[in-house]
């Protein structure tokens, strides 16, 4: 179900013909990511919504992102964050145990005051009046924290309170159709009461007013539950971790427990958790587009030492002094202003709210035609029965309600609502499978994946690296038996690992080693502690003077130390081919230096295969020594300083094992009977991504692997040929992930895309689908994608398909379920109304049914747990019909059926079921068999929807105990309404035969839709985008040849007029 809107547009002179003139638009399909405010603009305005506060409650706010544009464009003009007028009491008195107050800290911070900074002996002079070691951080001790937080704030900021239930309530209430039955209910219980007096006349309104109460009640409930749901999730997104010094060691901790004294540590990629100080960096530039709106990274170094929170890494790495948390930063000013939700459009929200449009106007149709019909039969035969104007009045009101009441029932306002309610479903159960959703469309998105493009370091592999190979001095030993080397070859070893790393190394309290940094550089460590290494003596002994932090374009890291003798070095590690190439020289076992011939070289490479042959990360460490006085002094020119990177001595080529994750190899399989190509791009060298591919069943033996270089050197044409069998791509930069993901969606697939990396964003932002690491992943990262894989591992990748298709099959088995409740309800009356003075199904029924099939029809179907037959499916096609074929043969199959019988018993029911008794109670019996058989009908149809295309449709059923809990409760509210509450529903008691009689016409339907599902259906798509595309050619066809035949008759018409009937017909 579409819609198109044909509209307008300016022609150029390049496009010759009427026939371009027009563009057709499907107004109910909008893109994945970012989609236009018109385009979102445009849906709104097509969709008909009798409750637009509901059904458009979790949808982008058009009004407030406009708004945010303009201040976004209005905002680059800054060039520093607004400063806030120093409060006047500075003279306040310091804290106890502190050597400044709060003012001081938050003036020095806010006016970036080098003067007064200088004034209090820099960042060493604050951290001595913060009570703060600067080698060791604050004392990791709960009291020490909470006082720093009495003291200073916590980091924390005043967040929009949430809307409470009586919001909901109130929001509910305003479906235009159910204000217009209170109102009728309110009418019909002062006629009632005139009437047939108070004892009995209140019964008709007050019934009608309970149902809509009740309706109103069950959907505030149910919306005020999906809040918390979202809200839950919007608080997850927010805690971030960040790498603090406190005790002597490196910690991660929740950026909500950040203090004034924290010692921060900033890598690539990371989000500065608050104001600070430069304490120590190398090469750190920050990104503070989203303070200053200013594009270009600032450098932060000791002229310019004040770091703004909320701002992220874009190069180097430092340490900081945090002085602001909280309210007192500027960005806590910022964040306490907007509220945090997770409003935005999904493409299955706005297609569903297409389909509810195209009922809801057939039901508008059904209800008019209804009315006209019962208002003119009663003029024409009941009026006359009755003198009493109140009677008439109150019978009118009786039919409007009726009316009133089929339109309730035919728009169906849960329907889109029902995609909201199982995302919400959803991802609460996708965060306990260490998938955390920070879009919604990426729920969808993910059951309609093509190819999953991996990592393998992390997602593939378990991230617990070890040296288990080492080449040192011209052997290949095993782990870290070096007891051969001599003191002068393990000094430059040991000093190339201490120096030439981000990682630390620390004594616990009990006396362990402790190591933390990436996995790569700890393996590294480590190996480094167990062949002698000690840490801590080894570190004060020289003084790093130039940092070129690893990043995965270069593939290498170096540092220039200056040891205690005056002597220099440059130390290089990195992956060990590239390093080989930069190295003239190797260290003997004796610690003299060989030049590197080529034979040498030969057997270093052949030694690099055979470990990556084995899935060993190759690692090299090389290093020359340097004049000091060629190492720039000033921070200017050391930013502009390239340190030496060729005619190295190479000391080691280690080989790091990193082992693949249990499962990944069943879930790499899993994903290919899905019909998933699953992909693996790393920069590790090409065998060892060969060898690890192979290991998780990626690699089949059609497969192609290649080379990041030699994919980028082919032409756009021989790209795309290419890619369809590339499974492996090693050696790959980010830019080659993007060009990958670029080209996959050049030819149709729907992309995911893992990553962790901040030059990953970009290829996480184009994909459909971009999949964040939450242990390995930087923020900057996490921030581009679309998922958040909690865990870093593969196998959440695939749950999280499992999921995506999970969510679209509910939908659609809510579709099918609700279309056949609707058509039923609608013929039922609309041929009743033709026949007879009245209805089978009154209002108060209705809406009865209204509540099975919008609330608990949508809690019961929208909550089914995914099966693993969905994953023996072929994925979703992008642009495939919400009702596929199955959908729409199980819906007439079950129509046709409940149908005809309800139509039976409403015609011939006193008849076939021999009811005796007066003309009266025939009736009433007769009705409330119509209606009771009618409402076990979409029980049994319930079952029957949760598996629209197998036979065994109970399989499982026990496993959801939603769903048996609303059936359970359905049948008893509908035992309840028949005995006890007649005078309300127009029922009577019915005898144990009847019941009998009502629950075997609903337990058929599962014979109906077993013998239904028998009947094949053809695989392409009956209602499909061929018989739209062609509609809109024809209507384009149309309006080109009306707009030539204009031209041609009006061609000696005066320009003023042809340009101004041009734009009326353009209008039209």
């Amino acid at each position: 179900m579409s819609f198109k809107l044909v509209l307008p547009r300016k022609s150029s002179a390049k496009e010759g013909g009427a026939d371009e003139f027009y563009e057709c638009i499907d107004v109910f399909e909008i893109p994945v990511k970012n989609p236009s405010l018109d385009q979102l603009r445009r849906w709104r305005k097509a969709t008909l919504a009798l409750n637009a506060a509901r059904r458009f409650r979790y949808t982008l706010d058009l009004k407030r992102a406009r708004d945010e544009e303009w201040d976004g464009e209005v905002g680059k003009s800054r060039t520093r964050p607004r400063s806030v007028p120093t409060p006047q009491n500075e003279t306040e008195p310091p804290p106890e145990g502190f050597g400044i107050n709060l003012q001081e800290l938050t003036s020095l911070h806010q006016d970036w005051d080098t003067d007064l900074l200088k004034q209090r002996g820099g960042v060493e002079g604050i951290a001595k009046r913060l009570s703060v070691d600067l080698e060791k951080g604050i004392k990791d001790d709960p009291e020490e924290l909470e006082r720093r937080k009495n003291a200073f704030g916590s980091n924390t900021y005043p967040k929009k309170p949430n809307k409470n239930f009586f919001v909901f309530l109130w929001e509910s209430s305003q479906d235009t159709t159910l204000i217009i039955l209170m109102v009728a209910a309110t009418l019909s219980l002062i006629m009632g009461m005139i009437t047939n007096g108070p004892k009995n006349g209140w019964y008709d309104g007050a019934s009608i007013a309970f149902a809509v109460i009740l309706v109103i009640l069950v959907t505030a409930i149910t919306d005020y539950r999906q809040s918390l749901e979202f809200q839950s999730l919007s608080d997850a997104n927010s805690n971030i971790q960040v790498q603090v010094f406190r005790g002597g060691r490196t910690q991660k901790v929740s950026i909500y427990t950040v203090v004034v004294g924290d010692l921060a540590v900033l890598n690539i990629g990371d989000q500065v958790p608050a104001d600070g100080i430069l304490v120590t960096g190398h090469s750190l530039s920050v990104d503070e587009s989203s303070m200053t709106g200013e594009s270009d990274p600032v450098r932060i170094d000791s002229k310019r030492p004040f770091l703004l929170g909320g701002c992220k890494v874009d190069d180097g790495y430092g340490v900081m002094l945090v002085t602001g948390v909280g309210i007192n930063t500027e960005w806590g000013k910022i964040m306490a202003t907007l509220s945090q939700d997770l409003a935005e459009e999904t493409p299955l929200q706005v297609r569903l709210n297409g389909v509810a449009t195209f009922i809801g106007k057939t039901g508008l149709t059904v209800a008019a035609i209804v009315f006209l019909m019962l208002f003119i039969r009663y003029f024409k035969q009941d009026y006359k029965k009755t003198d009493k104007p109140l009677s008439v009045v109150k019978q009118l009101v009786g039919i409007f309600s009726i009316a009133v009441t089929i339109v309730v029932v035919a728009v169906p306002e849960g329907l889109p609502l029902a995609v909201t309610l199982t995302l919400a479903y959803s991802m609460r159960k996708m965060m306990a499978d260490q998938c955390l959703i920070r879009h919604l469309p990426a729920c969808e998105t993910m059951g309609s994946a093509t190819t999953i493009c991996t990592d393998k370091t992390g997602t593939l592999t378990m991230n617990q690296m070890t040296v288990v190979k080492a080449f040192v001095a011209g052997d290949l030993r095993e782990g870290d038996d070096v007891s051969s080397l001599h003191d002068i070859v393990k000094n430059l070893i040991l000093h190339g690992i201490a120096h030439n790393s981000s990682g630390t190394v620390f004594k616990s309290k009990e006396g362990a080693w402790e190591v933390s940094g990436s996995p790569t550089e700890k393996a590294i460590l480590w190996w480094g502690v167990k062949i002698g290494m000690d840490y801590e003596s080894l570190k004060p002994k020289a003084t790093v003077l130039h940092v070129e932090a690893f990043n995965s374009i270069k593939k290498r890291a170096g540092v220039v130390v200056k040891l205690e003798n005056g002597e220099a070095y440059v130390h290089w590690k990195g992956a060990a081919e590239i390093i080989l190439r930069l190295c003239d020289r190797w260290v003997n076992v004796d610690g003299t230096e060989s030049l590197l011939t080529k034979e040498k070289v030969e057997e270093l490479e052949a030694v690099i295969a055979g470990m990556a042959a084995a899935s060993l990360r190759c690692v090299a460490l090389a290093y020359t020594k340097i004049d000091p006085a060629a190492v720039p002094q000033s921070e200017e020119e050391t930013a502009n300083w390239k340190m030496p990177e060729t005619g190295l001595v190479l000391t080691s080529i280690l080989g790091i094992k990193d082992p693949c994750r249990p499962g990944v190899r069943e879930a790499v399989a899993l994903c290919q009977v899905a019909g998933i190509k699953v992909r693996m791009v790393t920069g590790d060298n090409l065998l060892t991504a060969k060898a690890i591919a192979q290991e998780c069943g990626i690699l089949t033996p059609d497969g192609v692997v290649v080379e990041g270089k030699t994919f980028r050197d082919l032409t756009d044409q021989e790209r795309l040929l290419f890619v369809q069998n590339l499974e492996v791509m090693a050696r790959s930069s980010p830019t080659d992930k993007l060009l990958l993901v670029k080209t996959l969606k050049e030819l149709g697939h729907v992309v995911a895309v893992t990553g962790d990396g901040t030059n990953d964003a970009p290829a996480l932002h184009e994909a459909d689908v971009g999949l964040a690491m939450g242990i390995a992943g930087t923020e900057v990262a996490k921030e581009s994608a679309d998922v958040i894989i909690l865990d870093d591992d593969f196998t959440s990748v695939v749950k999280l398909v499992r999921w995506g298709r999970g969510v679209y099959a509910n939908i659609q088995k809510f579709i099918q379920f609700q279309l056949t409740v609707n058509v039923v309800a609608l013929s039922v009356n609309f041929v009743a109304a033709c026949r007879s003075e009245d209805v089978p199904l009154n209002a108060v029924q209705l809406l009865w049914v209204n509540l099975i099939m919008d609330t608990l029809g949508a809690l019961a179907l929208a909550t089914e747990p995914p099966t693993d037959e969905l994953m023996k499916r072929t994925p979703v096609g992008r642009h495939e019909p919400l009702i596929s074929n199955v959908m729409w043969r199980n819906i007439f199959g079950q129509a046709v059926y409940q149908i005809i019988v309800s139509l039976i018993l409403y015609f011939r029911g006193p008849h076939v079921l021999r009811l005796k008794g007066d003309r009266a109670t025939i009736d009433a019996l007769n009705n409330t068999i119509i209606f009771n058989s009618f409402v076990f009908c979409q029980l049994f149809n319930e079952i029957n929807s949760r598996k629209p295309e197998k036979l065994n449709v109970l399989k499982g059923i026990f496993r959801n105990r939603l769903f048996c809990g609303v059936l359970i409760v359905t049948t008893v509210l509908q035992v309840l309404i028949v005995e006890f509450l007649k005078n309300f529903f127009k029922t009577t008691k019915l005898p144990w035969q009847y019941w009998l009689v009502c629950l075997g016409i609903g337990f058929v339907c599962l014979i109906v839709g077993l013998l239904v599902k028998l009947i094949p259906v053809p695989q392409k798509p009956v209602f499909g985008m061929k018989l739209r595309k062609q509609c809109c050619g024809l209507l384009r066809y149309l309006k080109s040849h009306c707009h030539s035949r204009l031209h041609k008759s009006m061609s000696e018409e005066s320009p003023a007029r042809t340009n101004s009937t041009t734009h009326h017909v353009a209008a039209v």
